[in-house]
């Protein structure tokens, strides 16, 4: 029976055998969307009264998802549209991608051929824009402000959101946040990198690696991170993996209950600006 078989090239064998090794590397952990992700992170931060992630803004969850500008001294850059109507992305709670999706798809096919909208139904674009690990809740004005700038330090204290200490370039596409926050975007760019080949040049490794260092992993962070885990299935080994943590984090932080949840004042919150 074995001798009916028809040989197959070397180089056809040679290339099953990477395909298989491509589906294996991105077979979704949960048959998931952004859709889906983000309705599971409004039930998983409602259950702990999670803060918005650039200002630190209290949430009414139980309201449609509206963050509570008075408890951050958040103020709209733009309170009015361009046609003269209330701004409602200043009124609510959107998803924000800290490594953008055109960082992490602009690369692919279907992408090249129509933007964003045409990943929709790409198995591997799914995943990367499904993932809550890359995934906060941020005030819609911040949300499309942000775009796809990067991040990094820029000159000067221009506060154009009231109190929220969240600075952006938009001539240099450049947005700098808050010292508070600093390493946990760091640890969310280095696992992107690490999980999906998110292309990193090495001004930002560089950049990463010290607000890695200089920023922590917090309780609050490490609570938010297993919430996420149990869900999705996987976890971020620059947050989960000890060996691939900063060796100053057991010298700022005492000992973690990484279940419990987190009080009010172990909240990171991020810093007013005194001379506004």
């Amino acid at each position: 029976m074995l001798s009916n078989l028809i040989p197959m090239p070397i180089k056809t064998l040679k290339l099953i055998i990477h395909l298989i090794a491509l589906s294996q590397a991105f077979t979704p952990v949960l048959a998931n969307n952004f859709s889906t992700s983000k309705k599971t992170l409004h039930r998983i931060y409602s259950s702990f009264d999670g803060e918005t992630f650039y200002c630190g803004c209290e949430v009414n969850w139980k309201s449609s998802a509206k963050p509570v500008s008075e408890s951050c001294g958040y103020t709209p850059r733009n309170p009015i549209t361009k046609k003269g109507k209330v701004n409602l992305r200043t009124q609510r709670i959107e998803w924000e991608h800290i490594v953008p999706a055109h960082r992490f798809g602009h690369h692919l096919s279907c992408w090249k051929t129509g933007g964003r909208k045409s990943c929709k139904k790409d198995p591997s674009f799914q995943q990367m824009e499904s993932d809550m690990h890359n995934l906060v809740p941020a005030i819609g004005e911040l949300n499309g402000d942000r775009s796809n700038f990067s991040f990094n330090i820029i000159k000067g204290e221009d506060r154009l959101y009231g109190k929220c200490d969240f600075e952006i370039n938009f001539k240099t596409r450049v947005v700098e946040p808050s010292e508070e926050i600093r390493g946990d975007i760091a640890r969310v760019y280095l696992y992107m990198s690490e999980r999906y080949g998110v292309n990193l040049n090495s001004n930002e490794v560089s950049l990463f690696n010290h607000w890695s260092n200089e920023d922590p992993i917090s309780e609050y962070e490490i609570f938010k991170h297993n919430l996420v885990s149990k869900e999705q299935g996987n976890t971020n080994p620059f947050i989960a993996d000890i060996s691939k943590r900063s060796k100053s984090i057991s010298s700022k932080s005492s000992t973690v209950n990484s279940h419990a949840t987190p009080s009010n004042h172990l909240r990171k919150k991020s810093t007013f600006a005194d001379d506004f």
